[in-house]
């Protein structure tokens, strides 16, 4: 005799919460001073402390090259790195973050005077 799968009560499986990632950079940005941007990384209230990968990517507006930098877990679910920049512009950040079988990946666009 076989016997078949079912859920029981009809109760359907709970889908996980969105990885939602929140980049952080300071209001002003001094050419050849560390800045530090962040990361913070939460899944529904939860803020998430076991990310797989956290990488930043900046790249400067009208070049075709960018830098990868891996983000530093600070706890409490944000991640960050420290950098200076060489040069006045226009820059954008784009976090890079995996975590729990999700990937987002939210861009930032900043200047630097």
């Amino acid at each position: 005799m076989l016997a078949g799968c079912s859920k029981e009560n009809g109760a359907a499986e709970k889908v996980p919460e969105l990885l939602e990632v929140s980049v952080n950079i300071p209001e002003v940005i001094q050419v050849n001073q560390e800045a530090v941007i962040q990361a913070a990384v939460t899944q529904g209230e939860e803020q998430v402390e076991d990310a797989n990968e956290v990488k930043f990517e900046v790249k400067k507006a009208g070049q075709d090259t960018s830098e990868e930098m891996i983000g530093e877990h600070q706890g409490k679910g944000v991640y960050s790195i420290t950098t200076t920049f060489q040069e006045a512009g226009t820059y954008s950040v784009t976090a890079h973050v995996t975590a729990r079988g999700m990937h987002n990946m939210p861009t930032k666009e900043f200047k630097v005077e």
